[in-house]
């Protein structure tokens, strides 16, 4: 859930849209109490559309480094 004040809202509020049509919670709020919470009319079904989620989604650089409490196990 992402909650931001109007003032945020007017800035990004692109940015905003985007994030609630790929399902995202977006709540707007003044003086840090909720007002409006953003969501798309429909849903679209179907297909989704690849690359959607591009620079949404951050892994650690060290994803895929064996774990300490494996390395017994490792050759």
């Amino acid at each position: 859930m992402i909650q931001v004040n109007i003032a945020e809202a007017k800035a990004h509020f692109s940015e905003l849209i985007q994030k609630s049509l790929l399902g995202e919670e977006v709540i707007i709020a003044r003086d840090h109490q909720p007002l409006i919470r953003l969501v798309p009319l429909a849903r679209p079904e179907g297909k989704r559309r690849p690359g959607s989620g591009a620079g949404l989604l951050f892994m650690a650089e060290d994803f895929d480094a064996p774990l300490g409490d494996f390395q017994e196990y490792m050759p």
